[in-house]
């Protein structure tokens, strides 16, 4: 299997596609179909890692203020316990110390795109954790921790944003703002040539980082995608735009 990147924008990306939902659509076609979906995001923040081994994990709608149908919404995704032990047992070797939860449902981080990659709901998903003390270099190590499963058909999915700056979203307002648009550009030169170097320093070396991410959780998920790769692994980009004016939905496949 392949890792992938993709960027799950505002909750509303369930029931307003844009350019990303189709894309991401026709991708789970063309990609080949996974025993498993493992799935780590920032809605899912830890002091430890932890892994979810509910058989039938619940939708969970972690978020405010939205209209009443994208409460309504339901991703009713088996889950995996199997693959949940062997990510557990795979973090434990590599002396992460993880937890398992049998409780925990898939936040929106996960099921947001998911709807759009597998719209029926039918291969198995699992999260793992994103614990609250990463940096970038710890989150590519844990995706290199990870990534063994692919060996046994795991597709790895880091679900963040290419760039997300809460403070200057504009709800109404679809003409990208410049400095989203150069960010985007960097990390998309980086990832096509491979430069895995380049994309774990990114948030100091490319430009308007801290602007991009005034916080870093919604990159993280992005190189834990990058640690699952092969090391020469190459991007390829699955086209999102630029919604709400700051909000860069691209997605990359390692």
């Amino acid at each position: 299997m392949t890792s992938l990147f993709v960027s799950h924008g505002a909750p509303t990306f369930a029931l307003e596609p844009g350019l990303a939902g189709p894309a991401l659509t026709r991708l789970g076609q063309q990609l080949p179909r996974p025993a498993a979906v493992l799935v780590v995001s920032p809605h899912w923040m830890t002091p430890e890692v932890r892994v979810g081994l509910a058989e039938t994990p619940a939708t969970i709608h972690d978020f405010n203020g939205f209209e009443p149908a994208l409460y309504e919404l339901e991703y009713p995704a088996p889950g995996h316990p199997a693959f949940a032990r062997k990510a557990l047992s795979l973090l434990e070797k590599a002396g992460w110390k993880p937890v398992a939860d049998a409780q925990r449902g898939l936040d929106h981080g996960a099921w947001v795109p998911l709807r759009h990659l597998y719209p029926d709901a039918s291969v198995p998903v699992f999260q793992v954790s994103l614990p609250d003390w990463l940096d970038s270099h710890s989150a590519w190590r844990l995706g290199q921790t990870l990534a063994p499963l692919e060996k046994e058909g795991v597709l790895i999915v880091g679900s963040g944003s290419l760039t997300h700056n809460l403070y200057e979203v504009r709800w109404r307002d679809e003409q990208a703002s410049e400095y989203a648009r150069d960010f985007s550009h960097w990390i998309r030169e980086a990832a096509i040539a491979g430069d895995h170097e380049r994309l774990v320093n990114a948030l100091t070396l490319a430009p308007h980082a801290r602007r991009a991410h005034p916080t870093v959780e919604h990159f993280l998920p992005l190189l834990v995608a990058l640690g699952a790769a092969d090391s020469n692994a190459r991007a390829t980009v699955i086209e999102g735009g630029i919604e709400h004016g700051v909000l860069s939905m691209d997605s990359f496949v390692f």
